[in-house]
């Protein structure tokens, strides 16, 4: 069949072809171009939609002037034209994704928040700290179920982070400011 087919199927970008897969992805699954590489993710679980609702709440009562944004687009650098990443939790000033677009600017985030699956952690751990890094998030924060820790990156330098301090899940994550905060991670 497809030897039927050879020759038939125009050529399309990784772009054009991510935009297909968006289009076509069931309600929940999220879509994302890493690095010139489309990855596909099914909804996450419940452990991993509990933790990051508990990072949203501690957010909210810490700093009422953040917004709390998940299921947000932005753009990263990366090896393709255009990197597409949709994070777990975005922490940015309120209204700074008030608009109509799907992918926006990362330039007002504060704070990105990963929780890794079996099936995204990899990408979780390595290929999303360099797009992080690349696009200048201030701060990183990876909760990797796997290893039972937090990982703290701040100060980014082109595509990693000068640092990165890994924390015990249950021990307090000091957020440095503009957050000023810790992070009580005993409710994970």
């Amino acid at each position: 069949m497809l030897r039927q087919m050879k020759g038939k199927i125009p050529a399309m970008t990784v772009e054009a072809a991510f935009d297909v897969f968006s289009a076509a992805a069931p309600a929940g699954w999220r879509v994302e171009l890493i690095e010139g590489e489309i990855h596909v993710a099914p909804p996450a679980n419940g452990e991993h939609e509990e933790i990051v609702s508990e990072l949203s709440g501690q957010v909210r009562d810490h700093r009422k002037d953040l917004g709390r944004y998940t299921c947000i687009g932005l753009y990263v650098p990366g090896a393709s034209v255009t990197g597409k990443i949709v994070p777990d939790l975005v922490i940015a000033p309120k209204g700074s994704f008030a608009d109509t677009l799907e992918y926006h600017d990362p330039a007002p985030v504060l704070l990105i928040a990963e929780v890794t699956s079996r099936s995204t952690g990899d990408n979780d751990r390595v290929k999303k700290i360099r797009g992080y890094a690349r696009a200048g998030i201030p701060v990183y924060l990876l909760i990797d179920r796997e290893a039972d820790q937090a990982v703290l990156c701040t100060v980014p330098f082109g595509e990693d982070y000068k640092r990165k301090v890994p924390y015990k899940l249950s021990e307090p994550v000091p957020l440095p400011e503009p957050l000023g905060f810790e992070l009580d991670t005993g409710e994970f």
